[in-house]
């Protein structure tokens, strides 16, 4: 998986630990595993693999309340199995081909035994994690399960494989044009981007996410407008492989999906598909025909705890109920604005008020460039605050970096006696509010009605703003002079820039 270092990812919000397990218990591949440790037992034979022997698997379809003559009875028993090996759920002990079978709890890619020959398999230790752990031990099983699953969705499905065999029985991987490497890193990739469009509170939220947009994320390059028919066609393979592996990794409970339309499938041809695909991810009426898939809560904690694994920085909103202040104040500085609120409350619940709003305050000061944002998170900390919070308020009203702060805090609550600010207070505001917009949210359409809001009740404002020894004033007023709505207002803090450059140089 790969993101870029900073900023950090946006944070997720998840449900507590013991919800999620819950989850992982649900989710049918992991119930079957946990099915089949408990049946397993002295007359349950095995493989060299640690696969069930074929003759077994009747029975453990059975088990699982599947039927057995049916063909996908045995194969979803085979596939609970290998689960329930390689999270430790099963311990095995394969036949002796000529050497120890010493106990196994991995699946292993072995064959099976000698003609005759099988090994045996008992509950593992692990089982008792199930009914006796605490949430975050069947967290870290279905954790184990899910790498399971996300290995077996990397590898072409049996048909490809038996076309690429050569004449010796082996297959051959150039014309099979499969790099394991690549199909793992391709589904990293396809995963990790889905993440960060569940997260983005620009992106797709909570709702699904069309396959051909997950598809085009990974094929059709940022500065192609137009996509090419060679391009559409990869975009259709893309499609056509995730639509397979999701339909592997919905029964772990990592995504809800529902795949592409086989009618359609049946109506177009890979180009066709492509070019409708990608024309229709705009069209809600029929993109869902090309598969829809989103990420559920526990998908969210299975990606990011991956993430984290890689070395991603990966926050989940509560995470900070423990630091202090000037961490939380940094690290929400990066937020989206919901999910920044969402971890200022959970940071704010059990602290008593004047000491966290004193904190707050001491934190948000600052004349480093992250300093304005961090003071409009803190403005945002302090907005539910009630009258316990006014003494600490008051005591930073002659602070130059809070005072201005704290007197449209007081005024908002209509609170008597207030000081009124003087000059280079207001500028000074003036300018911490532009530049923690800008950091915020770039210049954005409503920007330039603030900006002329905060200058339309001062005359002179840019024959004076200019002297502001704030370390962001060059930038705000280059800011206002393209974005303020009115012209001459606007060529005024062009020429306000101008002399605080000079003034800086």
């Amino acid at each position: 998986m790969s993101a870029e270092p900073h900023p950090t990812l946006p944070p997720v919000r998840l449900p507590s630990d013991a919800e999620l397990a819950r989850d992982a218990l649900a989710a049918p591949l992991f119930a079957r595993a946990v099915r089949l440790a408990r049946w397993a037992g002295p007359d349950t034979r095995v493989g060299v693999g640690g696969e069930l022997v074929a003759v077994q698997l009747p029975e453990a379809a059975a088990v699982l309340g599947l039927d057995p003559a049916d063909e996908e009875g045995p194969v979803l028993a085979s596939q609970a199995w290998r689960v329930a090996v390689d999270t430790g759920l099963v311990d095995v002990t394969e036949p002796d081909e000529g050497g120890d079978g010493g106990d196994r709890s991995d699946g292993g890619d072995g064959g099976g035994g000698a003609e005759g020959e099988s090994g045996t398999a008992v509950p593992g230790e692990d089982l008792a994690l199930v009914t006796g752990g605490a949430p975050g031990d069947v967290l870290d099983l279905w954790l184990a399960a899910l790498d399971t699953v996300l290995a077996d969705a990397a590898v072409p499905d049996l048909d490809d494989l038996v076309d690429a065999l050569d004449a010796g029985g082996e297959i051959d991987f150039d014309r099979l044009d499969w790099n394991p490497g690549r199909e793992a890193d391709f589904l990293d990739g396809v995963l990790a981007n889905l993440y960060l469009l569940s997260v983005s509170e620009h992106g797709a939220s909570d709702g699904p996410v069309p396959l051909p947009v997950l598809a085009a994320s990974m094929v059709v390059p940022d500065d192609m407008r137009d996509p090419t028919d060679a391009v559409l066609e990869q975009v259709s393979d893309a499609m056509m492989r995730l639509d397979d592996q999701f339909r592997q990794l919905e029964p772990i409970g990592l995504v809800e999906f529902r795949p592409v339309d086989e009618a359609l499938m049946a109506e177009a041809d890979d180009e066709e598909l492509a070019a409708g695909s990608v024309a229709s991810a705009v069209d809600d009426e029929d993109v869902s025909r090309y598969g829809m898939v989103r990420l559920t809560p526990l998908g969210l904690y299975g990606i990011r705890a991956r993430m984290l694994e890689a070395g991603i920085a990966a926050p989940a909103v509560g995470e900070l109920a423990d630091k202090g202040a000037d961490a939380l104040l940094d690290a929400v500085s990066g937020y989206p604005e919901g999910a920044a609120q969402a971890e200022i409350e959970q940071w704010l619940a059990g602290r008593e008020v004047p000491v966290a709003v004193a904190e707050l305050l001491a934190a948000a000061r600052g004349a480093d460039e992250g300093g304005p944002l961090r003071r409009l998170r803190c403005q945002q900390a302090l907005a539910p605050a009630g009258p316990e919070a006014e003494p600490a308020v008051r005591a930073v009203l002659d602070d130059p970096e809070l005072g201005g702060l704290a007197r449209v805090w007081l005024a908002e609550r209509g609170v008597a006696d207030v000081p009124a600010p003087d000059g280079a207070m207001v500028f000074w505001l003036t300018v911490d509010t532009i530049a923690a917009q800008l950091a915020a949210d770039g210049e954005t359409e409503e920007l330039p009605l603030l900006m002329q809001s905060l200058t339309a009740h001062h005359a002179g404002f840019f024959d004076q703003v200019w002297r502001v020894e704030h370390p962001a004033t060059v930038a705000v007023l280059e800011a206002m002079g393209r974005m303020h709505p009115d012209r001459k207002a606007a060529k005024e803090a062009r020429k306000a820039a101008f002399k605080a450059r000079s003034r800086q140089a």
